[in-house]
């Protein structure tokens, strides 16, 4: 038996086949030796340490040597011996956990329809949904007044052409050019009166539904009674708005007519060639001037501003970021005018189906009948489509206001500080505060923990 065998001390003897690595143990068959685990971990001398974290600032293992098997090098070291890493300046936490006084990104808050932070194009659309949702009464009651003009002198045209169209034909019949002129110019005159009356309502009702989507925006709920009596002081800024944009429009209008029988009268074959340029030349020239112009209603409800401080304070806002507005206001009228033909088709086709089904064999009064029922209903109907589709073309507008102000003035910042303290409960968001009272919208800054200086 062997002295390994027989459990002596002596050390065991080498065989066939065997070699010894550096601590006397015996691997079989020429294998690589298993190395080492020191019981104590590994430690630089402190001295040469100290001199290395002091040259490079930086906590790494000295020297030119790796540390010994079974070893890691401390905290910040390279396990390759290459340049030293770079150590975070905060304590270290668990594993997943952020380190503690670091700054971390806070999600801005968002109390109401939109978070308190600058706008994209999808928090836009939400938000006008959310806002029409929230306060249906003011938004679709003040769309339904927006509408009804338009509505009415529908219903009132085809009612008056189902009951006296042989009548009508008569008269054709029998009238002279004179009379013919006469009642184009009456009708002329009636459709560019009511036009009028629907801008100046329509500039009025655009600027009181800013109330309850700015209102939204914290989520304060508003009635119908609650966005007049917010919009009420506003009123008379709003009408003398409304009179300064259809004034201008008329005159733009005019001189466009004007220059047209100037061309036509001086070089009469040349100006037809000249009229197409002109035209795409006003054309462009109108809905650069529109865009530049649309949030001067909902400065002059917010702001508390007249009516050409509105107009300077909308040129303001809208400054580099034209195209922007531009995009989103063709994609909203595109979005809105596309759903409500969908609407309005199928309530147009309506009447012809029910008069076939109903009465096939009919007589005239029984046609007039049904065209006139049938006049009525698509009146209605689309009327409330198209007091949807304000609703929702005027909120756009609205966020759009809001967007521009908390890009250029800060709004986020003080509609938070109104949020915290709870402020004018019964108010209009941000009525009072001065242009640039937040201050431009600051991004990153130094306080930590707290938006929007928490990112």
């Amino acid at each position: 038996m062997s002295p390994k065998e027989s459990g002596s001390g002596e050390p065991a003897q080498e065989r066939p086949g065997e070699r010894r690595d550096d601590g006397g143990r015996a691997s079989a068959g020429g294998r690589p030796p298993v190395p080492p685990v020191w019981e104590q971990p590994w430690a630089p001398p402190a001295g040469q340490e100290a001199g290395r974290q002091a040259q490079s600032g930086h906590e790494s293992w000295p020297g030119t040597q790796p540390p010994a098997w079974g070893q890691w090098p401390p905290h910040g070291g390279s396990p390759y011996n290459g340049p030293p890493s770079t150590v975070s300046p905060y304590p270290r936490g668990p594993y997943g956990a952020p380190h503690p006084g670091q700054p971390r990104y806070t999600a801005p808050p968002k109390p109401g329809i939109i978070p308190l932070r600058p706008l994209m194009f999808g928090e836009i659309l939400d938000g006008s949904f959310q806002a029409i949702r929230h306060n249906a009464k003011a938004m679709l009651g003040a769309g339904l007044l927006a509408q009804s003009l338009s509505a009415i002198l529908a219903a009132v045209l085809t009612g008056v052409l189902a009951t006296s169209s042989g009548s009508i034909e008569a008269w054709a019949e029998t009238a002279g050019s004179a009379d013919v002129a006469s009642l184009g110019i009456g009708l002329m005159a009636g459709f560019a009166l009511l036009s009028i009356l629907s801008v100046f309502l329509a500039a009025v009702l655009q600027g009181a539904m800013v109330v309850p989507v700015s209102r939204s925006v914290l989520n304060r709920p508003t009635g119908f009674r609650r966005m007049l009596s917010l919009a009420r002081p506003r009123i008379g800024a709003l009408v003398r708005l409304a009179a300064l944009l259809v004034a201008a429009s008329l005159a733009a209008v005019m001189l466009f007519f004007a220059l047209i029988v100037l061309l036509f009268s001086n070089v009469r074959g040349v100006a037809v060639l000249l009229v197409i340029p002109l035209m795409l030349g006003f054309g462009v020239g109108f809905l650069w001037v529109a865009v530049k112009l649309m949030v001067a209603p909902a400065a002059v409800v917010i702001e508390e501003l007249g009516a050409f401080a509105g107009l300077r304070r909308s040129w303001e806002l809208t400054r580099a970021n034209w195209w922007r507005i531009l995009g989103i206001t063709l994609v909203v009228g595109i979005l809105v005018a596309v759903i409500t033909q969908v609407v309005l088709i199928p309530a147009s086709i309506l009447p012809t189906i029910l008069s076939g089904v109903i009465s096939p064999h009919g007589g005239s009064g029984q046609e007039a009948s049904l065209a006139v029922a049938a006049g009525i209903i698509t009146a209605v109907v689309g009327a409330l489509v198209g007091a949807v589709g304000y609703a929702f073309q005027t909120s756009v507008m609205a966020l759009l206001y809001m967007d521009l102000r908390m890009r250029k003035d800060g709004l986020d910042i003080v509609l938070l500080r109104q949020l915290e303290t709870g402020a004018d409960p019964d108010g209009i968001p941000g009525r009072g505060a001065q242009a640039g009272s937040g201050g431009p919208h600051p991004g990153y800054g130094a306080v930590p923990g707290a938006w929007p200086y928490g990112r």
